[in-house]
Protein backbone atom coordinates (compact mmCIF):
# COMPACT_ATOMS: atom_id res chain seq x y z
CA UNK A 1 0.00 0.00 0.00
CA UNK A 2 2.49 2.32 0.45
CA UNK A 3 4.94 0.82 -1.73
CA UNK A 4 7.54 0.11 1.39
CA UNK A 5 8.32 3.99 2.75
CA UNK A 6 7.24 2.74 6.21
CA UNK A 7 3.90 4.73 5.86
CA UNK A 8 1.47 1.57 6.60
CA UNK A 9 1.21 -1.59 8.23
CA UNK A 10 -0.16 -3.72 5.58
CA UNK A 11 2.97 -5.83 5.39
CA UNK A 12 2.71 -7.04 8.72
CA UNK A 13 4.24 -10.63 8.58
CA UNK A 14 4.97 -13.29 11.84
CA UNK A 15 8.07 -15.09 10.91
CA UNK A 16 9.25 -18.30 12.62
CA UNK A 17 11.68 -18.18 15.54
CA UNK A 18 14.52 -19.74 13.16
CA UNK A 19 13.65 -17.47 10.52
CA UNK A 20 13.17 -14.33 13.18
CA UNK A 21 16.39 -14.66 14.09
CA UNK A 22 18.58 -14.62 10.41
CA UNK A 23 16.34 -10.86 9.95
CA UNK A 24 18.71 -7.73 9.63
CA UNK A 25 17.98 -5.64 12.91
CA UNK A 26 14.90 -3.54 13.32
CA UNK A 27 15.07 -0.09 12.76
CA UNK A 28 13.33 2.73 15.40
CA UNK A 29 10.86 3.61 12.02
CA UNK A 30 9.91 -0.11 11.21
CA UNK A 31 9.36 -0.60 15.14
CA UNK A 32 7.23 2.52 15.49
CA UNK A 33 4.90 1.79 12.71
CA UNK A 34 4.32 -1.89 13.68
CA UNK A 35 3.43 -0.61 17.07
CA UNK A 36 0.19 0.49 15.24
CA UNK A 37 0.12 -3.26 13.39
CA UNK A 38 -2.68 -5.58 14.27
CA UNK A 39 -1.81 -8.42 16.25
CA UNK A 40 1.34 -8.06 16.54
CA UNK A 41 3.88 -10.45 18.19
CA UNK A 42 7.38 -10.67 19.43
CA UNK A 43 7.99 -12.45 15.53
CA UNK A 44 6.13 -9.44 13.55
CA UNK A 45 8.13 -7.50 10.78
CA UNK A 46 7.17 -5.63 8.09
CA UNK A 47 7.17 -7.35 4.70
CA UNK A 48 8.51 -4.81 2.89
CA UNK A 49 11.34 -4.35 5.26
CA UNK A 50 12.92 -7.60 4.57
CA UNK A 51 15.16 -9.07 2.25
CA UNK A 52 14.96 -12.41 1.22
CA UNK A 53 18.22 -14.80 1.23
CA UNK A 54 18.89 -18.26 -0.11
CA UNK A 55 18.59 -19.21 3.76
CA UNK A 56 15.09 -18.34 3.89
CA UNK A 57 14.19 -20.91 1.12
CA UNK A 58 11.16 -23.22 2.10
CA UNK A 59 10.12 -20.56 4.81
CA UNK A 60 6.26 -20.22 6.35
CA UNK A 61 5.24 -16.94 7.88
CA UNK A 62 1.99 -16.24 8.76
CA UNK A 63 0.04 -13.33 8.08
CA UNK A 64 -2.31 -11.79 10.70
CA UNK A 65 -5.95 -12.43 10.02
CA UNK A 66 -6.94 -9.03 10.11
CA UNK A 67 -4.86 -5.64 8.89
CA UNK A 68 -4.46 -2.40 10.20
CA UNK A 69 -3.19 0.62 7.78
CA UNK A 70 -1.20 2.35 9.77
CA UNK A 71 -2.13 5.38 7.33
CA UNK A 72 -5.65 5.50 8.30
CA UNK A 73 -5.39 5.39 11.76
CA UNK A 74 -2.50 8.88 11.15
CA UNK A 75 -5.38 10.16 9.25
CA UNK A 76 -8.57 9.90 12.13
CA UNK A 77 -5.40 11.67 14.35
CA UNK A 78 -5.54 14.62 12.32
CA UNK A 79 -9.59 14.80 13.02
CA UNK A 80 -9.37 15.76 16.44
Amino acid sequence: ACEGTLACSTCHLVFEDHIFEKLEAITDEENDMLDLAFGLTDRSRLGCQICLTKAMDNMTVRVPEAVADARQSLDLGKNS
